[in-house]
């Protein structure tokens, strides 16, 4: 499975971006997607998963939990992330992650898209 990601770029602060990422190769062996940010000096956190498996249920950290909100198109090849109401701490490299079922750890990782929310 490929994952890459888009939509990244500059904003000021209260603005919105939406971040998307294309699946692409054996996208049915996998049963959930997620985003990750990792900040300057920070480690990297999980923001948002969207279950891909035909549940469609969503989580997401109180970080951006009614800031951010997760989606994907009915073929499960692309997900999205629509992110309201940015805060100069949501800068960080955005990365898409794809899970297999059974696994421990996320399997597949796009290259990241940067977020600079200017305040």
């Amino acid at each position: 499975v490929q994952l890459v990601e888009s939509g990244g770029g500059l904003v000021q602060a209260g603005g919105s971006l939406r971040l998307s990422c294309a699946a692409s190769g054996s996208i049915d062996s996998i049963n959930a997607m997620g985003w990750y940010r990792q900040a300057p000096g920070k480690e990297r956190e999980q923001i948002a998963i969207i279950m891909v498996d035909g549940s469609s249920g969503t989580w997401y950290s109180g970080s951006v939990k009614g800031r951010f909100t997760m989606s994907r198109d009915n073929g499960k090849s692309t997900i999205y992330l629509q992110m309201n109401s940015l805060r100069s701490e949501d800068t960080a490299v955005y990365y898409c992650a794809a899970h297999r079922p059974g696994h421990q750890e996320w399997d597949y990782w796009g290259p990241g898209t940067q977020v600079t929310v200017s305040s």
